[in-house]
């Protein structure tokens, strides 16, 4: 059953074992996947091991922590008509990238696929799958699953092309709600974001995080994107209501100063989205609201 159609790109961060473990599955794939990791500077062996365990692997080491932007440095030795994300404590099921493959080759604007998460290791649904399958974003008859306004990188199949076109993660993200932005510039593009049930990732969550970080860059990388592409009216009610929200904390703080701070490089990149893409984001806007899985209550 090998598919050479799909390339796996994985980034990685100190955590070794958790990375051995997605490569030990990956390659136990039916797929044979071509395998490129991206090792943001980790100090713990994590080379070393790779290359030691999966000398099929393309290691890139850039020498410092790039971030989500490792992906983009991957993407750029990618070779085959799409690309497959996941982290380095998630891995595709069986026959899920030959099916993501299938459904992009028999639909041209169908920019990207996201699939299922199971958390293991009781291998029960994450909280956002429900979102993910009930979205309420408008979409054509043809599409063949709910249309997103944005994607999980962790779990989803894309375009490479597409990819390319949308210039990749921003570099000045960097990780922790990094999809938002290059999935409306997808959008705007003309491609299409959809949902798979029948495709699965596995996500078996790392202890080796920093959540008040990344919850920081969470709320901080949706402010920059609320400015950088919403038009005036929706960025003011959604800063607004990030503002009643979320904690009094020091994370919270630091996100909007950082924010804040950033108002100069952010005005002068400002691009408004069509209004076609927008209408799409402000369906979104309720269900955003209500929702556990995206708050930032964490």
């Amino acid at each position: 059953m090998t598919d050479l159609r799909t390339t796996v790109v994985v980034i990685t961060h100190n955590r070794r074992p958790e990375l051995l473990r997605t490569l030990d599955r990956l390659a136990e794939l039916p797929e044979k996947p071509p395998v490129i990791v991206t090792d943001n500077a980790s100090t713990d062996g994590t080379a070393a091991a790779v290359a030691r365990h999966h000398p099929d692997v393309r290691l890139l080491r850039p020498g410092r922590n790039l971030g989500a932007v490792g992906r983009n440095l991957a993407v750029r030795q990618v070779r085959t008509p799409y690309v497959a994300f996941c982290d380095d404590d998630s891995w595709w099921a069986p026959g899920s990238l030959s099916g993501a493959a299938d459904l992009l080759d028999g639909h041209p604007a169908v920019g990207s696929v996201t699939a299922r998460i199971l958390v293991e290791p009781e291998g029960t649904e994450d909280p956002i799958v429900r979102e993910l399958r009930d979205s309420p974003v408008p979409h054509p008859d043809w599409l063949p699953g709910p249309a997103l306004g944005s994607f999980l990188a962790a779990a989803t199949v894309l375009r490479t092309d597409a990819f390319r076109a949308a210039g990749g993660f921003h570099p000045r993200l960097w990780l922790g709600g990094e999809e938002e932005l290059l999935a409306a510039d997808l959008a705007a593009n003309g491609w299409w974001l959809t949902y798979a049930d029948d495709l699965t990732i596995h996500h078996h969550p790392s202890t080796v995080r920093d959540s008040t970080l990344r919850r920081a860059h969470g709320i901080r990388n949706t402010l920059w994107f609320t400015w950088l592409r919403r038009p005036a009216g929706p960025a003011l009610r959604r800063t607004l209501h990030l503002a009643r929200t979320v904690p009094r904390d020091t994370a919270s703080l630091r996100a909007f100063a950082e924010a804040t701070a950033a108002l100069p490089w952010v005005l002068r990149e400002r691009r408004v989205l069509p209004p076609e893409v927008e209408a799409r984001l402000r369906s979104l806007e309720p269900a955003q609201r209500d929702s556990k899985a995206r708050s930032y209550t964490g």
